[in-house]
């Protein structure tokens, strides 16, 4: 049975498609029957524009687990990232020490 269920996310980036870069500001997320990928059910994402028609489109249909590992991954990667921006910014910055040092004198 088809769902046809789809759940819709507003984005900001941009995606790879046929043609090349373009810009995307909405996820179409689904998990019914795939229309290429050979299973039974599958997670899919449609990245689309829809403020320039939503014409082009990069979709991808992954299975259940593979969605569930790449939330978890998703979720590592922001984690991991912030941790190591906010490092960066609590460092002081080259010509903050160099003042430092100049005021020594």
């Amino acid at each position: 049975m088809c769902s046809y269920i789809v759940e819709k996310a507003v984005m900001h980036g941009s995606a790879k498609g046929p043609s090349g870069w373009m810009r995307i500001d909405t996820a179409n997320v689904y998990y019914d029957h795939p229309f290429h990928a050979p299973l039974d059910h599958a997670l899919g994402i449609d990245f689309i524009c829809e403020a320039d028609g939503g014409r082009e489109r990069v979709a991808v249909e992954i299975s259940r687990e593979s969605a569930l590992a790449l939330i978890e991954k998703i979720k590592a990667a922001l984690a991991s990232g912030d941790a190591a921006h906010t490092a960066a910014c609590e460092r002081p910055s080259v010509a903050a020490s160099q003042r430092e040092v100049a005021s020594l004198f």
